[in-house]
């Protein structure tokens, strides 16, 4: 079939095989022509790896580092008439590139929070690496099924205290208009923490130690946004903020919890990127145009694999890494320089429906997002037939 992209709101609802490959190989490219660090994991567990930061982590450790890969996700397969997720496509081309090099790298389609996924992943690790070295916690999700209770916890893009009214860039009709945001109730700030705060992760890091599958001088990452005042009434001060706040909690008991093994786990800030989830919350497609306005003339702006790449320098395999108050690796250091906030506020403040294209760069957020879905790649010819059924090869 000829793939075009089907686009409502901020979600596409498909997805281009080759596309999805191209986009894939250039992070590759991307981390082949790069310098490594001098310490190098060798087997990496990736949860969430199928998309955004988690495919980037898991690309850098196998392409940079030759480490083996464990990667989990919840993606949707193809048929003939319907294409896979990006995620399916990102996978299967991540494995063809890894089988091609001759890497050690593995897959589980499934519910990262249930007991089954996790007694999968053990079992895997057990037969055939023994031991993980490399977390990576990178999981996106507006659900949550409680895996002892069968509880189903839902997360809400809400903010705390009161009812939030802002400026907003409606990607539907491109213009410049505001959203109004009701405050959350007690009942969905909770549920946005079950959801998308650090339990899961306690659990997974819970399983492999009492597994025996953690190696001794493990280290694991969870990544969060923080950003600043422009994006913390529905952000960081808000119901993802206290979900993020909860990662903080959770890698102080991992730490406490893996004493024996001297562990070291980290909540790791990013900048402000585009992502299938970042996409859907109010104000971040306004403010992530004028960031790019900002960075990208600057020459300072990182997509996804740029920071992670990095990030493995900087922070995780450095002996001096970047840490705040709240011992998070700081990789988001760029984006929050103040002249480069104010720069922002400023477009901000400015910004109406006749000028985004004159004071924001709107042009590269709508190409940075239909890539995640394998559109808008040069190197692709969206108008010839393509097979829409692709296989992940090591699919358990």
């Amino acid at each position: 079939m000829v793939i075009k992209p089907k686009i409502r709101g901020f979600i596409c609802t498909n997805a281009h095989p080759k596309g999805c490959e191209a986009h894939v190989n250039e992070q590759i490219a991307y981390v082949k022509a790069h310098a490594q660090p001098d310490t190098k994991p060798k087997n990496v567990l990736v949860i969430g790896s199928s998309t955004g930061y988690g495919l980037a982590s898991r690309i850098t450790a196998a392409f940079g580092s030759k480490a083996n890969t464990l990667g989990i996700f919840f993606e949707k397969p193809p048929t003939e008439k319907k294409t896979a997720s990006a995620g399916w496509y990102n996978t299967s081309a991540f494995q063809k590139a890894a089988d091609a090099e001759g890497l050690w790298s593995k897959n589980i389609n499934g519910d990262a929070f249930s007991h089954e996924i996790k007694a999968k992943a053990i079992e895997t690790i057990k037969a055939e690496l023994g031991e993980i070295d490399l977390v990576v916690y990178s999981l996106a999700s507006p659900r949550r099924t409680d895996p002892d209770t069968g509880e189903v916890y839902s997360s809400t893009l809400k903010p705390i205290g009161q009812s939030v009214t802002t400026k907003n860039l409606n990607t539907s009709k491109r213009i410049i208009d505001s959203v109004s945001v009701e405050a959350a109730n007690e009942a969905e700030i909770q549920g946005t923490i079950d959801v998308m705060g650090g339990a899961d992760w306690e659990l997974w890091i819970k399983a492999l130690n009492e597994a025996g599958v953690l190696s001794n001088n493990f280290k694991s990452v969870a990544y969060t946004y923080i950003g600043k005042e422009l994006t913390w009434p529905i952000y960081g001060k808000a119901t993802i903020g206290k979900a993020k706040e909860d990662l903080d909690r959770a890698a102080a008991a991992i730490n406490e919890s893996t004493k024996s093994l001297n562990g070291a786990a980290h909540v790791t800030s990013l900048n402000a990127v585009v992502t299938q989830a970042s996409s859907a919350i109010p104000i971040m497609p306004l403010y992530i145009s004028a960031m790019f306005k900002v960075m990208k003339e600057d020459g300072t702006y990182e997509g996804c694999i740029e920071q992670i790449q990095n990030l493995f320098i900087e922070n995780i395999y450095s002996d001096t890494p970047r840490l705040d108050d709240q011992n998070r690796y700081r990789q988001n250091y760029k984006e929050l320089e103040d002249s480069v906030q104010q720069r922002v506020t400023d477009i901000w403040n400015k910004v109406e429906t006749e000028t985004i294209d004159e004071l924001t760069d709107y042009v590269s957020y709508h190409n940075e997002f239909i890539r995640l879905f394998g559109f808008g790649i040069d190197s692709v010819d969206y108008d010839i037939d393509v097979n829409p059924v692709t296989e992940i090869n090591h699919l358990l």
